[in-house]
């Protein structure tokens, strides 16, 4: 998810991240988009990349959507007006200044019922006492996903807050980046989730697609 920018782009303001680097917010074909100097964080590829992961789960609109990794917002916006999700939505941001154009430049008040959470995803799904219908996982850091979230110890902490048959929708990397710490993730959490993986989404990344398995059994 390169940051490929427009010739005709115009740049709008700088936003300095003590998380991201210098975050960009810039118009590009009359829409504004959120950047870092590396990779689009929302509005741009990365919408059309989780436009395509809705578009082949089959996931309940009525429930409960948690978001790891909210950007400026760009997936509140599909899931509200592309996909008619009527259910409870939070989401998840480590970083305040991202949270913080998300409000102000992005407005993403709008799509409420919304619940914005400031911390780590990692502390988040080890004490959230909730259950959701729909996981949209997307974590990055510039262009890469922090090793902890390919890790079967956090995937285990994920799946005890999903309900079953719950989709999931982890934007799982850019290019060849983590495959083989995909692959065995994939292996590993199979009792528990079922994942698909697809590669060169939109050209560029890897998703998994994946639901949650009723009967589990804990992974060797």
């Amino acid at each position: 998810m390169k940051n490929n920018l427009n010739p005709l782009s115009m740049l709008n303001k700088k936003i300095k991240s003590d998380y991201s680097g210098m975050l960009e917010i810039t118009w590009l074909n009359g829409r504004k988009i959120l950047n870092t100097q590396q990779a689009n964080y929302s509005y741009g590829a990365l919408h059309e990349i989780l436009k395509i992961g809705l578009e082949k789960t089959y996931p309940n609109r009525a429930g409960k959507v948690l978001v790891l990794g909210l950007g400026g917002g760009s997936i509140l916006e599909l899931l509200r007006k592309n996909f008619s999700f009527t259910g409870s939505i939070t989401a998840v941001e480590i970083d305040a200044k991202i949270i913080e154009i998300a409000k102000d430049e992005f407005k993403i008040q709008q799509y409420e019922p919304l619940q914005v959470v400031c911390q780590d995803a990692t502390d988040f799904v080890q004490t959230d006492t909730h259950f959701y219908e729909t996981l949209i996982v997307d974590l990055f850091i510039g262009t890469q996903i922090p090793t902890l979230f390919l890790e079967i110890d956090f995937w285990q902490h994920v799946e005890n807050l999903l309900q079953p048959h719950a989709v999931i929708i982890f934007n799982a990397g850019i290019k060849n980046a983590h495959q083989a710490a995909i692959d065995i993730l994939i292996e590993k959490i199979a009792p528990l989730i079922s994942f698909e993986k697809l590669e060169a989404v939109n050209g560029v990344n890897t998703l998994l697609l994946g639901k949650k398995i009723v009967e589990k059994k804990k992974p060797r």
